[in-house]
């Protein structure tokens, strides 16, 4: 059963009350957000951010992949951001997730062939805060002196870890 209704509803709820037509598009606090998709997150509330202060870009294990590295040099060089938050959290699903794993389910799921990817599992939590950290500062289209900082987010407590 699909959720449109509801969401149609909520949405007309929302709109009859929406007072931020006159948000700029940069993000106020100049800030990006990597994270992951994962629901049980909220970045905005636990990092205690209104709309319109920053830009969050989310996907599967909150990894520096091309798209995401994408977004964040449009974040950056079109949109004004000069710092960037990396968040990887607790109990994750790419925790352990191999790549080739995935194929063989997906393989088995369609029975068909299934193109290999890369999906940005991982092992170490910390280390894989490190890791996206490390291959942002790399990107040649992002400049030296962006702030760059990573943190691992509980989600059993909702509390935030730096990671150096």
């Amino acid at each position: 059963m699909s959720n449109r209704t509801d969401l149609l509803a909520a949405n007309a709820r929302y709109a009859s009350t929406f007072t931020h037509s006159d948000l700029p598009a940069p993000p106020a606090r100049r800030l990006a957000i990597l994270t992951c998709m994962d629901a049980r997150l909220d970045p905005a509330r636990f990092l205690g951010l209104d709309v319109g202060e920053a830009h969050v870009i989310r996907n599967a294990g909150g990894r520096a992949n091309p798209d995401a590295l994408n977004s964040l040099v449009v974040s950056q060089q079109q949109l004004g951001t000069n710092e960037v938050v990396v968040i990887h959290h607790t109990h994750c699903g790419m925790i352990g997730l191999r790549d080739d794993a995935m194929q063989e389910l997906l393989t088995e799921r369609f029975q068909r062939p299934i193109e290999p990817q890369q999906y940005g599992g991982f092992d170490d939590l910390a280390q894989s805060v490190r890791d996206d950290v490390t291959t942002i500062r790399a990107d040649a289209r992002i400049p030296e002196d962006l702030i760059i900082s990573g943190f691992i987010y509980d989600v059993e407590t909702g509390r935030l870890t730096p990671i150096d």
